[in-house]
């Protein structure tokens, strides 16, 4: 059996130690914060609770593959309860909408209700579709190794299945097939940012994600998501996986191929294997800074950044009546939004706060988050370019931060959910802030974006040029999220297991 060491405790890296650690294999993770679970991370303060990443599980079947494969099954160590609703739209023409948590089915009849027959007949067609593209993507893209044109050629021998897939369509342009009321336009464009992508740019194949979230369900994790993160440290711990946090790397050692890595203290770690579960470009940019990560390089400068995220954490005194779990507020121009964040159409090279954003608001009601049952503890998200002081967005402008989230909070009354009077104290986090806390590019959340017909092939590869590196997480194949996320490192540890 291997040596192998895991950069990086975030959710990707530590699922790969606990598959790798249940295979026999010597590994120890090391982490450079003080605490493990990267972006899926929790604050407390005061009494209140955040998660400050991801807000709800869907395909838990991941999860689950994960912890029978590694020992005892995942509902024997955590409780998962569906959400419904999943969550609450408001629209810019004044219509509010309760996604259900009850299937396909029940989707398409909320969707009936709220604005005729027609849209409820529109949306099962286009989850027809999506269905379909799941069917024929799923295997390829997602549980395999990406194979490059390899990949494409299986897909293309029968000319049915590429229609189907449509590579040369982008979200946005699917939904138009499909979808008449500017509503579910809308609705189905916000499904690109859960990549960090622009729905005009990114493919038609992103229609999985609502299919997924609509087929397997939404789920939260009592306590919040941070559990999740934890549940996996103690598996991998159970299987000989021995952690070190605050234990920065410096260097990926390979001649050409791994040898070790080598900390910021100076201290060496031999390995057999390298399994990578930091952000890609901060691999081949930082730790191979040498002509090893000359290929990884040249490929990721033909990729598309995705998106960053404006965050405040707000605890207030008091209930909001009838308040769901999950909150979207679109504005009136979803465009405009995609321009600045992006920095594309109108503000063609010039990436900038959006000044009118979608707001998503997770507001758990959940008592283990919360001081007593006359406070909320809100998680406040909206889209943000990324943090790229030489040519884009400099966010660390003295007041920058404090005058956006005052913004935000206009934006957020105007909208009908006026909390400022409520307001006992925020933090804000911007994607200047995430980049020093996770070391993601400009706070990028996902790596590399979905954006353009090729980005699944521009996306790094789990499988590295060096022998005996590989890429697991967000910025690797097949991509960021929870689910991919555990794809990936159930894809690494089974090229390990077959190395």
């Amino acid at each position: 059996m291997a040596k192998v060491v895991v950069i990086g405790a975030g959710l990707g890296g530590l699922s790969a130690a606990a598959r790798l650690g249940a295979l026999g294999h010597q590994v120890t993770v090391v982490e450079q914060a003080a605490q493990v679970g990267g972006k899926l991370g929790l604050l407390r303060r005061e009494g209140f609770a955040f998660d400050t990443g991801p807000s709800l599980v869907t395909l838990p079947a991941v999860y689950r593959d994960l912890f029978l494969k590694t020992g005892r099954p995942l509902d024997d160590e955590l409780e998962l309860v569906p959400l419904d609703p999943t969550c609450h739209y408001r629209f810019p023409g004044g219509l509010e909408f309760d996604l259900p948590n009850t299937g396909p089915a029940g989707v398409s009849r909320a969707w009936a209700a709220a604005l005729g027959e027609k849209a409820g007949r529109d949306w099962s067609a286009f989850h027809q579709r999506s269905a379909r593209i799941w069917d024929l993507t799923r295997d390829p893209f997602l549980e395999s190794p990406l194979e490059g044109v390899r990949t494409l050629l299986g897909l293309a021998r029968n000319p049915a299945d590429v229609r189907t897939v449509a590579p040369w369509l982008s979200l946005r342009d699917l939904g138009r097939k499909y979808l008449q009321a500017p509503e579910q336009r809308m609705f189905l464009d916000r499904y690109a940012t859960y990549t960090g992508s622009d729905p005009r740019r990114a493919p038609a194949a992103l229609a999985t994600i609502p299919f997924v979230e609509h087929a397997f369900g939404a789920w939260y994790i009592p306590g919040g998501l941070w559990r999740l993160g934890a549940a996996i440290t103690e598996r991998a711990v159970s299987r000989g996986v021995k952690i070190r946090t605050s234990a920065p790397v410096s260097r990926v050692l390979a001649a050409p191929k791994v040898e070790g890595v080598q900390l910021e203290s100076g201290e060496t770690l031999p390995a057999d294997v390298v399994v990578s579960g930091v952000e890609a470009a901060h691999l081949y940019r930082d730790l191979l800074p040498g002509s090893e990560g000359d290929r990884g390089r040249r490929a990721l400068a033909k990729a598309s950044p995705s998106l960053s995220g404006f965050v405040m954490l707000l605890a207030l005194r008091g209930r909001t009546p009838g308040l769901r779990h999950h909150t979207v507020l679109f504005p009136s121009d979803y465009d405009a939004e995609f321009d600045h964040v992006f920095g594309t159409g109108r503000q063609s090279g010039r990436p900038s706060p959006v000044p009118d954003p979608t707001v998503y608001i997770s507001a758990p009601d959940d008592p283990e988050l919360r001081p007593d049952d006359d406070h909320e503890a809100w998680f406040v998200l909206v889209n943000a370019p990324r943090h790229d002081p030489g040519s884009g967005m400099d966010w660390d402008q003295p007041g920058l931060a404090a005058s956006y989230a005052e913004k935000i909070l206009d934006v957020m009354a105007r909208r009908g959910l006026d909390v400022r009077e409520r307001l006992l104290w925020k933090e804000i986090r911007t994607p200047a802030d995430l980049e020093r806390n996770t070391r993601s590019t400009g706070g990028a959340i996902y790596g590399s974006s979905s954006n353009g017909a090729r980005s699944a092939f521009l996306r790094p590869a789990n499988r590295s040029p060096v022998p005996g590196l590989f890429l697991v997480g967000g910025s690797s194949h097949p991509g960021g999220g929870l689910p991919l996320v555990g794809l990936s490192a159930a894809i690494v540890a089974d090229l390990i297991g077959k190395a």
